[in-house]
């Protein structure tokens, strides 16, 4: 059995303080770490298999290490929206938040609704929560219709105010990866770039500009036909 004893054990055994200074240049600043890095977590979560209350008791330990572990290890059928909203709010800096999203929350049934409601809300971590999950379920929802995306644009326009840089470059990255579905999404949302960048902001018309600039780029557009090419 696999307790949060061992899993400690075995992460001060990967411990590199190297790593922690210089996850501080790139914004990674949690109260406390141990510098291991991310493929290493990924192998002890893979021995560890899925445990939902193992997830829970390595979320208690504010260490960065136990809590991407969580991420990794929790079950996402048993995850609550009452465990969503508590780890969301203990968000404090962006690597969490996105490796939790990523991990973890959009394989949630879920996923979907908490993208809108977070989207919406003041805490600039927590709405950065809700458009990463719309970039990740344009990732990784393989099995939904464009429709449902479209809804996120509405969101995109609405939050491409926010200057704060968390805020901004989740929403410039929801608005790309949403447009690189399919040739669809990928008018529609260039359509929504383009009005993004009538807002007058600071903050919208680089949302608009960094988002057009790759929407439109023959890189995406050669994979978006090679996409639609295979599944004719």
């Amino acid at each position: 059995m696999t307790t949060t004893d061992t899993i400690l054990e075995k992460l001060h055994e990967y411990a590199n303080p190297d790593a922690v200074d210089g996850m501080k240049k790139y914004g990674i600043t949690p109260s406390e770490a141990l510098g291991v890095s991310i493929p290493i977590l990924r192998s002890i979560a893979k021995e560890v298999g899925k445990d939902h209350e193992l997830a829970l008791a390595l979320w208690e330990i504010d260490l960065r290490e136990t809590r991407i572990l969580a991420s990794m290890v929790d079950e996402p059928s048993k995850v609550t929206t009452e465990q969503m909203d508590m780890w969301v709010s203990d968000f404090d800096y962006w690597e969490i938040c996105d490796q939790c999203c990523m991990n973890l929350f959009e394989k949630t049934s879920l996923a979907w609704h908490k993208a809108f409601e977070w989207s919406g809300k003041q805490e600039e971590i927590v709405k950065r929560a809700g458009f990463v999950m719309m970039a990740r379920l344009a990732v990784s929802d393989k099995q939904a219709p464009d429709e449902p995306f479209l809804a996120f644009f509405p969101v995109i326009e609405r939050e491409a105010v926010d200057g704060r840089n968390m805020v901004k470059k989740a929403v410039n990255w929801a608005l790309r990866q949403i447009g690189k579905r399919s040739l669809y999404l990928n008018n529609r949302a260039t359509e929504c770039a383009e009005r993004v960048g009538e807002i007058d902001s600071k903050s919208a018309r680089w949302i608009a500009s960094d988002a057009l600039r790759e929407l439109r780029s023959e890189k995406v557009l050669e994979r978006i036909n090679r996409k639609v090419a295979r599944n004719q």
